[in-house]
């Protein structure tokens, strides 16, 4: 049996997923870093798992264009950051999803064939 070769992630082509993962996940509920970690990777079915090196700078990135907001909070003796979404962070994730679905679109239409194609077998 031959071994597959693993396959590696494009990391361009995952150019804002996780911004966008993050957005959807704080629109639901404000969440401390880790935690949006861990939903990210229970929620894919590990499909997408993204670490702190990855979600902590998309954070910071997305409180400084003022996406989010972020608190301290004290939860069972241990001081958290958490974060939520402001109305620039709901109409980016607006933004974003209408990307990624018209993407993700596009990529079936080419994975059924297309206009003038025939389905993939």
């Amino acid at each position: 049996m031959p071994l597959m070769a693993t396959r590696e992630t494009n990391p361009n082509f995952m150019n804002g997923v996780p911004e966008l993962l993050i957005l959807r996940l704080l629109q639901q509920e404000e969440m401390y870093g880790y935690e949006i970690v861990q939903a990210i990777r229970n929620r894919t079915a590990s499909v997408v798992a993204v670490g702190e090196g990855v979600v902590y700078p998309v954070l910071h990135g997305l409180e400084r264009e003022g996406a989010l907001r972020s608190r301290r909070k004290t939860v069972n003796g241990r001081s958290r950051i958490y974060y939520s979404v402001t109305r620039v962070g709901s109409r980016r994730l607006v933004d974003l999803s209408k990307s990624w679905t018209n993407l993700t679109t596009a990529i079936q239409m080419m994975l059924a064939g297309g206009h003038h194609g025939e389905a993939i077998p």
